[in-house]
């Protein structure tokens, strides 16, 4: 019996307000203790958050302090520097 076609899950970016699927995108966690950090795995506990793998969207929401927005805190420049780091192939330490 052949396998039906599943559908890929799909997340909206913060930033350009686009659909992408899932492995296309960065998790960002906030948890109930209010920690915040990058999720390349996208399995950690908490709230997760999802920007798209591309410098130039990750440049504008610092720019434009989207993160900061959505979650609700300040001083995030450790997280702008583990997304480009994401973005460029580079190992995070968590």
């Amino acid at each position: 019996m052949p396998k039906k076609n599943r559908k890929t899950p799909l997340r909206k970016c913060l930033v350009s307000q686009e659909m992408f699927e899932k492995d296309q995108l960065i998790r960002i966690v906030k948890t109930k203790n209010g920690d915040t950090f990058v999720d390349p795995s996208g399995k950690k506990n908490g709230r997760g958050y999802y920007v798209a793998s591309d410098l130039a969207i990750i440049e504008k929401a610092e720019k434009n302090h989207v993160l900061e927005r959505h979650l609700q805190t300040n001083d995030l420049q450790s997280i702008y520097n583990a997304l480009k780091k994401v973005v460029k192939g580079e190992p995070i330490e968590q």
